[in-house]
């Protein structure tokens, strides 16, 4: 691994950490995107869930920095757990290079951490892979356990921030500068209503990104309510990828996970575009999955949920050897959360 390149030697995403005044539903969101849950951290009430390599912790406890975040933001993800080499290591090359240490915080978990969008915590974790793992050495069975069908998930592709104007620059520097993340696209979308410019980062491993995105012009632009609902900077929202998009659309609970209405003329010509999708054209049409392409031969297959936890929503995708953003849906996915927005009475 190039140290150059890497000066934290970051390895990828250990877990995210949510936060909520109601429990109850997002614990019911999580069943209904296949999260089972099955441990308890020792001597704390914070619950762990699990699919495959995508790991939630959801903080319950009474006092500490958890409770009050939730307070000022409603329902958030309070921090992350990042997979490091070195924990130590990692942590005081990041206040190096200019982190703020979160050491101090309140009834924060075991592990070092540094502040980071929206005073939300990053974790650096060393236990994973071959190392072993935080679950086994610093949690234990649930006393009510709850197992759920397993919806196809693997891991978190992407996590999206939300930025006030004029601020995406310094949040595109801090991940940059402190981290070693590489700008790999840039994007200056546009509804018909609103607007939004997004920088995509990629992690110094590979194996994440985080885009930032920030609002443009007065109007109540998508970015801009978030940061209203939400109280300032957050993650909009996580993307779960999948080897097999229809089939974990067929089986999440529709009742509880509700996803954006796309116009439907936007089926009238992209099977015509992209020609080489394998998947039923007519079930892609019925779950509303957007579908994108950068080369002959690839192509990725992506949908999003309406708001779920506050201005929070969730991203599934399916990649066949394509490692864009689904830029060609921008303009289609910006209408329809337009459209939701003017169903909603914002617009």
């Amino acid at each position: 691994m190039n140290d150059v390149a890497n000066p934290l030697k970051l390895c990828g995403i250990e877990f995210t950490e949510y936060a909520t005044p109601d429990i109850d539903f997002m614990e019911k969101a999580f069943y209904g995107f296949g999260f089972s849950k099955t441990k308890k951290f020792k001597g704390r009430d914070i619950d762990y869930f699990n699919q495959n390599d995508i790991h939630f912790l959801l903080n319950n406890e009474q006092s500490g920095f958890s409770k009050e975040f939730a307070k000022s933001h409603g329902p958030a993800i309070c921090s992350m757990g990042w997979r490091v080499e070195d924990a130590e290591f990692a942590f005081e090359q990041a206040i190096k290079r200019g982190a703020k240490s979160a050491e101090n915080a309140a009834n924060k978990l075991p592990y070092p951490a540094i502040y980071g969008i929206g005073d939300s915590l990053i974790y650096f974790i060393e236990r994973f892979g071959l190392s072993g793992s935080i679950y086994q050495q610093d949690f234990e069975d649930h006393p009510d356990p709850v197992e759920v069908q397993d919806k196809g998930f693997k891991a978190v592709d992407h996590l999206t921030n939300n930025v006030y104007q004029g601020t995406m620059e310094k949040w595109a520097n801090f991940y940059k500068e402190v981290f070693g993340f590489t700008e790999v696209r840039y994007f200056d979308i546009k509804g018909e209503k609103t607007a939004l410019v997004s920088y995509a980062l990629q992690s110094p491993c590979g194996n994440f990104s985080i885009p930032i995105n920030e609002g443009k012009g007065t109007n109540n632009n998508q970015i801009d309510e978030y940061l209203d609902e939400y109280n300032g900077p957050g993650v909009q929202h996580l993307a779960f990828i999948t080897d097999d998009l229809v089939s974990s659309l067929d089986k999440i609970d529709s009742d509880i996970i509700d996803t954006l209405n796309i116009v439907p003329e936007y089926y009238d010509d992209v099977f015509k575009r992209i020609p080489w999708v394998k998947e039923d054209h007519e079930r892609i049409r019925q779950h509303q999955i957007l579908v994108d392409s950068q080369k002959e031969n690839s192509y990725l297959l992506q949908i999003f949920t309406k708001n779920i936890f506050g201005p929070i929503f969730i991203e599934m995708i399916q990649r066949v050897d394509d490692k864009g953003f689904g830029e060609g849906n921008f303009t289609a996915l910006f209408k329809s959360i337009e459209l939701n927005q003017m169903e909603r009475g914002v617009l």
